[in-house]
C-alpha cells in the first residue's frame, strides 16, 4: 500500500489552495509512523517550503510578498491503493527527508 502526502498553502487571508502526492512504500511503513517522522522534521510540527521538497508550489497567483509567505503546510498522510505519482519517485521515507532539508530555517 502506497501513502498519499495532504498539505496546502494558506495565504494571508486564510484561502486555501490543497494538493496532494502519492509515494512508494516497499518497506510498509504505517500512516502514524510516517506522521510522527514528519512532524519531528517540519517547522513548528507542520509547515516546510514546498519547493525546497520537491513537491508543487500551491501559491495563489495573486501572491503579495508583504502579506504572503513562503511556508506550505502538512495536513496528512492517508494509506491508498493508488499509484505512486511523485515525479521522482521517492519512497515515503525519502520524501520524509526532503521535508527534513525543506525544513531548516
Amino acid at each position: 500500500m502506497n501513502i498519499r502526502f495532504v498539505y496546502h498553502y494558506r495565504d494571508a487571508g486564510n484561502f486555501k489552495n490543497w494538493g496532494e502526492l502519492v509515494f512508494t512504500n516497499p518497506n510498509g511503513v504505517a500512516v502514524n509512523t510516517a506522521t510522527s517522522m514528519a512532524e519531528k522534521v517540519l517547522i513548528d510540527h507542520q509547515n516546510f517550503v514546498a519547493e525546497e521538497a520537491r513537491i508543487p508550489d500551491l501559491h495563489f497567483p495573486d501572491y503579495i510578498e508583504k502579506l504572503d509567505h513562503g511556508w506550505h503546510e502538512f495536513y496528512k498522510f492517508q494509506n491508498t491503493d493508488e499509484k505512486a505519482n511523485d515525479p521522482y519517485k521517492r519512497k515515503i521515507e525519502e520524501f520524509i527527508e526532503s521535508l527534513r532539508v525543506a525544513s531548516i530555517i
